[in-house]
């Protein structure tokens, strides 16, 4: 997906970070709609929106009935504007592409799962912290 090191710092005006994301979500009552056409049209739309909004996309997996989604993001993106952008997008495009999901009255759930991941452990970074008088 990425020619990038998932462990590679972003420099982005002042700040260097390094935020990795991995989200899950799904479509309404889990129902097992993402797959052949709409599973092709679905990852070309995350994509789309990955670049647009220069998120590096480190793993996807798009299975039937969810979506594993892990980013690499900048420091100015939060969790909850990156899947409002992306749910958004790629529902008000799969409805109207592909009609039998209008079946359901809407495509995503309004919720998601999201937990962060660095390249060093929460344990690390207290003994840091802890050690930084020392």
């Amino acid at each position: 997906m990425g020619s990038f090191s998932p462990d590679e710092y972003r420099h982005e005006g002042n700040a260097i970070s390094l935020l990795n994301y991995h989200f899950v979500f799904i479509p309404k009552r889990r129902k097992k709609v993402l797959v052949d056409v709409i599973a092709e049209r679905l990852q070309q739309i995350i994509c789309e929106v990955c670049n647009e909004n220069r998120w590096k996309i480190v793993a996807m997996e798009i299975m039937p009935d969810h979506v594993h989604l892990f980013l690499n993001v900048k420091p100015t993106d939060n969790p909850s504007q990156i899947m409002n952008r992306i749910k958004g997008r790629a529902s008000h495009h799969l409805r109207k592409e592909f009609p039998e999901l209008l079946k359901l009255p809407t495509l995503w759930t309004p919720s998601y799962f999201v937990s962060t991941a660095g390249n060093i452990s929460t344990k690390n970074v207290i003994e840091y912290i802890a050690h930084q008088k020392d």
